[in-house]
This record gives C-alpha cells, structure tokens and sequence, in this order.
C-alpha cells in the first residue's frame, strides 16, 4: 500500500473587504500575468469564461479595488495593484516552498514506516529447554512452540514453522541413531546449538541408593517419563535397552510430562521418585542430580530460508549456554 502526503500553503487573502482563499487568489493573478486574457486564464485554471471573470469579482471584492484592466484589442492584464499583490503572493510561496517541501519528506518516511507490512515474525517448535526458552523471550519477533523432538521436525517438513530443536542423546549422529535422515536431507539445514548434560534426578541424599538406569527398575523407584517422541525419552529408552532393562519392568514408565521442569517439580513433590532431565533444571528444583552423559541440541530449518530473526537468536543461545550451568558450547556452524 502507498501513501504520500500533499502540502501546500493555504490560508485567506482579507484586505478588509471580504476574504478569498490565499492559493486560489494567487492562481488566478499568476495565470492573468501570464496569459494576458480572461479566457486564457480560463482555459489555464479549467473553468469557464464567465466563471473566470466571477474569480476575478471575488479577488477585487475582497482588496477593495480592480487587479484586472480591459485593454482593447488586446485581452486583459494585471492592473499594477495586481501585479504588486501577484508578486508578494509569488515571494510568499517561493519563500515556503522548501519549508513545506521539507515537511513533506519527513510526514512521508514516517507514513512507510507506519504502513509498512509487520515482518514476518520467526516461528519455533522446541524440544523443551530451560535455556532457550529464556533467550526467546528476550528476543521479538519469535513465536515458540514447545514439542518433542519428533514433533518439531515434523512440524518443520509440513511447514507449520521455520525451524525446529531438537536432540537425541548424542553429540552427533551416527548410522540408525533417531534422525539421522534429517542430517542427510539436502532441503534442511542443521546447526548445533550447544552441549547440554542430562542425568537422573531424584530427593537430596538418594534415598533410594539409585546409581543407574537398571536401579530404577531393580529397587522398583516411581519413574516419570516424558512423551512419546521426546529426545529425552528416546535416550532413556536407548539407556534401558544397553542397561538389559524392559521399559515395561520400570514403574511409571507410562507417566509421562511434557517438559524438564514438570518432571522436576513432580519429584520435588514427593509424587515420583526419579526422573531424567537436565542438571540445570535439578539445580533449580533442589534435586540431586547423577550425571548419564552430554548431548547436542541442534537446530533445524529449511535451506535457504534465512529469517532476518534467526541469526541473532542463535548467537543468543550460544552466546548464554557459555554461562549456564549444565550448558557447555557446541562446535559452532554459521548461520
């Protein structure tokens, strides 16, 4: 949509007879000066004869005496009256031009800044993370959307957002490790983020004496899962089946939560005994935390769509996992 603004001088011309518009009075002289007949200037103004003589009436009405004098043979002219109050006229409107000129440049660059279209504000689906989601709500124009790691890379090939985080338990992929086809696909770009460290979290004292995956199952500790299609979950799946554990012989491997802190806040509370998530989060709720491994959180989005958004949230990111606890930097790819 365009818009511009016209400015011009306007205002009343009274010289104690009666008062007539200020650039109508001045079109009419400018244009008798320079045509040197009614109907000229008629035919210059757009209007008709007679219509031009009834300007020329008001302008006289409203000074007191003639600006236009009959010559015989040869039209009509500007009596010196005319001429004089043509010429101030004249100056009045040179003198503003530049004034007005000016304003006009400044009235339209703040009309585009007003009715340019809002920037298409980036879209995030995010495998839950303390640290990210921090970052996100310092940065505008970022809508976040919190998934499973499955969930926001398939929320990413259907279009639903820009780009999608996600992890896996591992540092890097490897041949049959969970989306490793992402890693391959020429359509998707993949950045690390940053190293984070995850472990099991349970009551200060580990009053259960958990040292592993296998004692959850083996001392019957009340477990909290998180959903299908989480990363975590994937990892302690992965930690269960090394470990020789059935997932089936770990209780309350079908009590599930959606993020780290839920899973926290549900052992704080004395409902569950033990749980996986990140150390930074076990620091926040008071839990002990027993360390299972670092893993790389990565970032997903479509090559070639580079959102102007993107490259100062992942600095962000990178830049704060550098002081968070349980967050370390990942090797970095640009953007």
């Amino acid at each position: 949509m365009h818009m511009s603004a016209e400015l011009r001088l306007a205002g009343t011309l009274d010289l104690g007879h009666g008062s007539v518009p200020l650039d109508a009075a001045f079109a009419l002289l400018d244009a008798l000066a320079r045509e040197r007949s009614v109907q000229g200037t008629a035919r210059r103004l757009g209007v008709s004869y007679r219509s031009a003589w009834g300007r020329i009436a008001a302008v006289e009405a409203a000074c007191g005496q003639p600006v236009a004098l009959k010559t015989k043979g040869h039209g009509s002219v500007l009596t010196p009256f005319g001429e004089a109050l043509r010429a101030a006229l004249a100056e009045t409107f040179a003198a503003t031009d530049g004034v007005i000129s000016a304003a006009r440049g400044r009235l339209d660059g703040r009309l585009a800044v007003l009715l340019a279209p809002a920037p298409a504000r980036l879209r995030l689906a995010l495998s839950h993370d303390t640290l990210l989601s921090a970052v996100a709500r310092t940065c505008p124009g970022i809508d976040v959307s919190v998934a499973g790691s499955a969930e926001a890379l398939a929320k990413l090939a259907s279009g639903a957002v820009d780009g999608a985080g996600f992890h896996f338990g591992e540092r890097a992929p490897r041949p049959g490790s969970p989306f490793a086809a992402v890693f391959a696909e020429a359509e998707i770009r993949v950045v690390p983020l940053f190293l984070r460290e995850q472990g099991l979290m349970f009551a200060r004292g580990n009053p259960l004496g958990l040292g592993g995956v296998a004692d959850i199952a083996a001392r019957r500790a009340r477990f909290v899962n998180r959903q299908r299609g989480a990363g975590t979950r994937l990892w302690f799946e992965r930690l269960c089946a090394e470990a020789g554990v059935r997932p089936e012989a770990v209780p309350g491997f079908d009590t599930e939560e959606f993020t780290h802190q839920a899973v926290a806040a549900i052992i704080a509370s004395g409902a569950a005994d033990v749980g996986m998530g990140t150390r930074a989060v076990a620091a926040r709720f008071d839990l002990e935390f027993l360390p299972l491994g670092e893993e790389t959180y990565f970032l997903a989005t479509r090559s070639g769509a580079q959102h102007p958004a993107l490259e100062g949230f992942v600095g962000a990111v990178r830049a704060q996992a550098r002081h968070e606890i349980g967050y370390a930097p990942a090797e970095t790819a640009p953007i």
